[in-house]
């Protein structure tokens, strides 16, 4: 109960990366504010997009909304730990070929980097490989740049990743035949 109050009250917990027993770390992609006329005057509450990844090949997105913006984050890393996929990474730190993922108006470009790139991309893309633990990438962010939009593109592209093993025995063929 005291631990509860503490971290309630804990005015900084908020904008620090959370790495917590599960070994999860979590970032804040996008905070907005949203408000409700109604009859009285106004309603303010908040909605907070946060990507949750061990940066080992395993990664979520959730979206929480809430009248406070700790209680929206929460949510949204609650949201985030249900709605978990796995990547498969290469040893270079790099995904295995390059893809197209589309959500809305918002696609992203995802293309393997050789060693020692780096993560090429914008803030959002960035949150998301960095959570998922891709080391070396060039990526692009085409049409949209809504937040909401590009992160779900994002997951779009890196759900439809193949390992070439998989490819390998779908066609029948060796892997070094690829």
């Amino acid at each position: 109960m005291v631990k509860e109050f503490k971290e309630k009250n804990d005015r900084n917990a908020q904008f620090t990366a959370d790495l917590q027993d599960d070994g999860y770390k979590d970032q804040v992609v996008y905070i907005g504010r949203v408000t409700k006329v109604v009859k009285g005057g106004k309603n303010f509450s908040f909605s907070a997009l946060v990507v949750v990844g061990d940066g080992k090949g395993k990664v979520g997105f959730g979206l929480g909304k809430a009248l406070e913006v700790p209680s929206a984050i929460k949510k949204g890393i609650q949201s985030a730990k249900r709605n978990m996929i796995d990547i498969k990474i290469t040893s270079t730190g790099s995904i295995a070929h390059p893809i197209t993922g589309t959500f809305g108006a918002g696609s992203v470009l995802l293309k393997p980097a050789p060693e020692g790139t780096g993560i090429i991309a914008g803030a959002a893309v960035r949150a998301v490989m960095e959570a998922v633990g891709i080391q070396n990438v060039l990526t692009k962010s085409l049409g949209s740049s809504n937040p909401h939009n590009v992160v779900r593109a994002t997951f779009d592209g890196l759900s439809s990743l193949m390992d070439p093993y998989t490819v390998a025995m779908d066609r029948g063929i060796e892997q070094a035949e690829l």
